[in-house]
C-alpha cells in the first residue's frame, strides 16, 4: 500500500496527503490510512471511485442473505443489525468499516440518529472479504489478523470472516482459539442463530 512517509519534512508529507483524496481511504488504523484496493487506478483515471468502492455480486449477495437470516431469526427488541459498511470508531482517529454488525440495542440506541461513526462496539461482526488495499500486508491474512485483533480489543465479542477465494470461514471469539471452518460447516452467530455458507450459495444458484 502506498502510504505517507512520516519521517519526511512536514511540507512534503502534506503534499503527499493532498495527492490522495480522502474518499479513497477505506479505514484509519494506528493513525495511518488504509486505502481502497485499486486506488492507484483512480489516481491515474483508469477507474472511477465507485468502481473501487463497490462489491462483487457474490459479496453483496452473501451480505444480503446473511442479513436477511439475522433479521428473521434474531430478537430485534434485543439486537440492532447494521450493514452497508457501518463505520466503527474504536479510538480517536482510528476506525474500521463493518459489513454486518450486531449490536446490543440497549447499548447503542443513543447513537442511532448520530451522523458520526458509532463508538459502541458491536457484539458480533461478520465480514465478507475486504475492499482494503493489501500491499503493505502481503496477503489478506495479515490484514485479517490485524483487523480482528483491533475489533476484539475494542470489545467485539466475535468476528466471523467469510473468504470467498478460499471458501473458508474464520471465527475469532473473545478468550477462545480462533477457528478455521469450511463452507459446509454450520457457524454459530449469536444465541441459537447459525449460518452455513454452502446452503446460502446453493440458494443463490437455484433456478425455478
Amino acid at each position: 500500500m502506498e502510504t505517507v512517509t512520516y519521517d519526511q519534512p512536514q511540507a512534503t508529507c502534506q503534499a503527499k496527503r493532498k495527492a490522495i483524496p480522502k474518499e479513497l481511504i477505506y479505514e484509519m488504523v494506528h493513525d495511518k490510512p488504509i486505502y481502497y484496493r485499486g486506488y492507484r487506478k483512480v489516481l491515474t483515471h483508469e477507474k472511477s471511485l465507485e468502481e473501487v468502492m463497490g462489491s462483487s455480486l457474490l459479496q453483496g449477495a452473501l451480505v444480503a442473505l446473511i442479513a436477511g437470516i439475522l433479521f428473521r431469526k434474531l430478537n430485534l427488541r434485543k439486537y440492532m443489525i447494521a450493514t452497508n459498511e457501518t463505520g466503527f470508531l474504536y479510538s480517536p482517529k482510528n476506525w474500521r468499516l463493518l459489513d454486518i454488525a450486531i449490536f446490543d440495542k440497549s447499548r447503542v440506541k443513543q447513537e442511532l440518529f448520530s451522523a458520526k461513526y458509532v463508538k459502541t462496539p458491536p457484539k458480533i461482526v461478520i465480514e465478507v472479504d475486504t475492499k482494503a488495499d493489501l500491499k503493505q500486508y502481503g496477503d489478506i491474512l495479515g490484514y485479517l489478523t490485524e483487523k480482528t485483533d483491533d475489533l476484539l480489543k475494542a470489545g467485539v465479542e466475535k468476528v466471523i470472516w467469510i473468504l470467498t477465494d478460499t471458501q473458508k470461514v474464520m471465527v475469532a471469539e473473545q478468550g477462545k482459539t480462533w477457528l478455521l471452518a469450511k463452507w459446509n460447516d454450520v457457524i454459530p452467530v449469536v444465541d441459537d442463530v447459525t449460518i452455513q455458507i454452502e446452503t446460502l450459495i446453493n440458494e443463490m444458484t437455484e433456478e425455478e
